[in-house]
């Protein structure tokens, strides 16, 4: 199959012009590896450490592998040979001048990061690759473009089509895209059936890597205690509940959670409540970063089964959320994202932070939308005083809901 383009390819490239090292990080089956080689192919050599005879070189003898992988070089999987981190640090301020010479990947983020923030700090830039957005799935022509140029257009007086967004190419219907997902196998093989790609995914990412992370030794809390997770996905937090539902102490949930957010299966959103003036929330939001891992772990198994189930709005927003979430991850930005919800119950599922401004968006998985859909929206601008929020629809055109609400298809994102 044809190279897909990756909105990270622009900072990716960035980065290599600027540090000695790269590291791109993310969850197994990501697409960082083939990102890696296609864009670096002709400069860089590959050696993948998921090769055991590989990796017990690196780790026996990490001077001797170094000298005969001289840079440019991608090292993928880097995680299964962390001390090589201090070698690769010594090479490079002997080379210092040298740009791009170190590309790494690697999916267990948590102890990884822990090695490059102790041996490379300073000399590696970190990026991160989660799965495809849906313009990178249709391959939309101006990934490339800044984060500005993405969110202005739907808060125009007059919400447009971002740059980043096109109708032709291959565009996915709203239930595919929830129960599919956005990972790069299951999403461009249309054979592949998804249920047994992610049972596999679970078995062999979640409950052995991430859990041997963490010496688990009862698998059975483990993965209860990760479905649990998937069925509260676009909840807020509580982490008490959660524990007690898995039969597990806060402490260990606490570390359980920390251990998911780090290996990117999910994240969690901030609540916002600067100068707001009511009593508000202020524990995070739990977001799966793919809609097909939570849909599957809660037992859905047909698209129509996730369209017409009672999780449909909980995973409409999780794709929403994450859409923005890896907008602002994959140019390189730190994402500045937030919730708003009040004690009784008022709430806004998303506030940008950009420029010193917010921007507020929710998310119907309607294809109806009515003007009682905008009130929340209504009445943080009265509180906010934001001139315009966005509403987030199953619809296929983009059009003004009422004064100050735009309302624009899900697929634009």
């Amino acid at each position: 199959m044809d190279y897909l383009s990756r909105t990270l390819q622009g900072a990716l490239r960035k980065a290599a012009r600027t540090f000695p090292a790269v590291m791109v990080t993310g969850p197994r089956q990501s697409g960082k590896t083939t990102l890696l080689r296609e864009l670096f192919r002709r400069t860089h050599r590959f050696v993948s450490l998921e090769e055991p005879d590989v990796r017990e070189r690196a780790i026996v003898d990490p001077r001797g592998f170094l000298k005969d992988n001289a840079p440019p070089v991608i090292l993928d999987e880097i995680q299964y040979a962390p001390d090589l981190l201090s070698y690769i640090k010594t090479v490079i301020d002997e080379r210092r001048q040298r740009r791009g010479d170190w590309l790494l990947s690697g999916s267990q983020s948590f102890p990884l990061m822990q090695g490059v923030s102790q041996s490379l700090a300073g000399r590696v830039a970190v990026l991160n690759l989660l799965p495809f957005t849906h313009s990178e799935w249709v391959e939309a022509p101006a990934l490339r473009t800044s984060f500005e140029a993405l969110l202005k257009p739907f808060f125009a007086d007059r919400p447009r089509r971002p740059p980043t967004a096109r109708s032709g190419g291959r565009a996915a219907a709203l239930g595919d895209w929830l129960f599919r997902g956005g990972f790069p196998e299951p999403r461009v093989r249309a054979d592949m059936d998804i249920t047994a790609w992610c049972a596999s995914y679970v078995q062999t990412y979640l409950e052995r890597d991430v859990r041997t992370l963490l010496r688990v030794g009862d698998l059975n809390s483990f993965g209860r205690f990760v479905s649990l997770c998937a069925a509260r996905t676009a909840q807020v937090l509580n982490l008490s509940e959660l524990a007690r539902d898995t039969g597990i102490s806060v402490p260990t949930a606490k570390s359980w959670l920390s251990v998911l957010e780090a290996s990117h299966t999910i994240f969690l959103l901030q609540p916002y409540y600067r100068n707001i003036g009511k009593r508000l929330i202020k524990a995070p939001k739990l977001y799966f970063t793919d809609t097909a891992i939570a849909a599957y772990l809660t037992g859905f198994r047909t698209e129509e089964t996730v369209l017409k189930g009672p999780m449909r709005g909980a995973l409409f927003e999780t794709a929403g959320v994450c859409a923005w979430y890896k907008a602002m991850l994959h140019r390189g930005e730190r994402p500045t994202l937030y919730y708003w919800r009040t004690w009784d119950g008022e709430e806004v599922d998303l506030l940008i932070d950009w420029q010193g401004k917010l921007y507020p968006i929710e998310f119907k998985a309607t294809s109806t939308v009515f003007p009682d859909h905008a009130r929340v929206l209504s009445n943080w601008r009265e509180t906010a005083g934001h001139p315009t929020c966005l509403l987030v629809a199953n619809v296929d055109t983009s059009f003004v809901l009422r004064s100050g609400v735009n309302v624009v298809p899900w697929h634009w994102i």
